[in-house]
């Protein structure tokens, strides 16, 4: 305990307390930095063997493949944006059939805090995705999923088209 008692800072967005599994193995909140101790070396080490136009590049796609992204949540029936994304971060609710078209009321919300939890653990159960969801309370957010594009591996527009269309799978019958 003294190692969580010593690193943890509490980041709900992190480590939600509604998983299907015993949350005690989530080990993060147990070191410095979430487990984020060597970045600049990794960084240094990247930039001495691919170079700045390649970390470039990698960084130019991520952000490209997350406006695509935020583009198709959009477009899509049954997604909703949380808000215009920052950075490569896309926040948004996956909203499925049986609860659209009806009244956006506090039962209706405590309906839509459950989706992302449930259709994590489809998505990890079948191996086929793993997007981090949190609430924000302070703002009245229930759990919305958090997708964020990475440099590496090269993120492309059919991996975002997978992970909508993923979703869209494995949350028809909600």
């Amino acid at each position: 305990g003294l190692l969580h008692e010593c690193n943890s800072a509490r980041a709900t967005y992190l480590f939600q307390q509604d998983k299907y599994y015993d949350v005690s193995y989530d080990t993060g909140d147990k070191s410095v930095q979430c487990g984020r101790k060597v970045d600049a070396f990794k960084l240094w080490v990247f930039m001495k063997l691919h170079g700045l136009e390649t970390l470039e590049a990698r960084v130019d796609d991520a952000f490209n493949t997350s406006r695509y992204f935020c583009e198709q949540v959009k477009k899509r029936p049954g997604f909703k944006l949380v808000c215009e994304p920052q950075c490569t971060n896309v926040c948004f609710w996956y909203i499925p059939p049986s609860l659209r078209d009806q009244p956006q009321t506090g039962e209706w919300w405590v309906k839509i805090a459950k989706v992302a939890p449930e259709l994590k653990t489809r998505m990890v159960m079948k191996g086929s995705l793993m997007i981090g969801y949190q609430p924000l309370a302070y703002k009245n957010l229930v759990n919305f999923f958090r997708m964020v594009t990475t440099c590496y591996p090269t993120p492309t527009e059919e991996d975002m088209d997978f992970v909508i269309d993923e979703i869209e799978r494995l949350g028809a019958e909600l």
